[in-house]
């Protein structure tokens, strides 16, 4: 078991920043599933400002925590750890905003079941990765991570997976060539923005192996 807060005293304020920008990245993942139901429902074009706002957010915490590393003399984990976790934590929800964007340029119907699967699966990754980050300030033991970082695993595999069913779907579909290629690049985006949570699902847990 390791303590961070022990080993640097009371330097609290780069936990705030990177737990807030955690949760930032689970909001967008959450906002994307609700519209994935609402688009199933009416099949009409997005509102892009809840997630333009998640964005904007999480670019001014990213920026804060590198107005705090050039005051900051003392630090509570290495400056290159704070940096590399703020910047994966941050490209989160930056993918998911362009999602939502090229969704909303796309006209035709989607393919609901499949796009919501891989929703659910960015969802379970996101949500692993803000358990990971809000452990970095209180300690914990190392199997809750590691256990956090195998679900993590976990959901960008299925992810995969999904798009060898989604290549096939869309092959077998009675889709258009112009529409196919749209669909692909779409399911490719999301698979991508899973594959930023673990990305930065890996920075917290070499923090944490670093510490332990």
């Amino acid at each position: 078991m390791f303590s961070l807060r022990k080993l640097f005293g009371k330097e609290e304020r780069f936990f705030d920043l990177l737990e807030a920008s955690a949760e930032e990245a689970k909001t967008s993942a959450v906002l994307l599933g609700r519209f994935l139901q609402a688009r199933a429902a009416s099949n009409q074009p997005p509102n892009l400002d809840d997630f333009i706002q998640s964005r904007r957010k999480d670019k001014r915490l990213t920026q804060q925590i590198t107005e705090e590393l050039c005051r900051t003399f003392v630090t509570p984990l290495e400056r290159e750890d704070i940096e590399g976790l703020a910047y994966a934590l941050y490209r989160i929800p930056k993918m998911i905003e362009k999602i939502v964007e090229r969704m909303a340029l796309y006209p035709g119907p989607l393919p609901h079941e499949s796009l919501a699967r891989q929703g659910e699966l960015l969802q379970l990754a996101a949500d692993n990765v803000a358990f990971m980050v809000n452990q970095l300030r209180k300690g914990t033991k190392i199997d809750q991570i590691r256990e956090a970082n195998d679900k993590l695993q976990y959901a960008e595999g299925e992810a995969d997976k999904m798009m060898l069913a989604v290549e096939k779907e869309l092959f077998h579909g009675a889709y258009e060539a112009k529409d196919m290629v749209l669909l692909m690049q779409l399911f490719e985006m999301v698979e991508k923005a899973v594959d930023r949570c673990r990305d930065a699902g890996n920075v917290a847990f070499q923090i944490v192996l670093k510490y332990s």
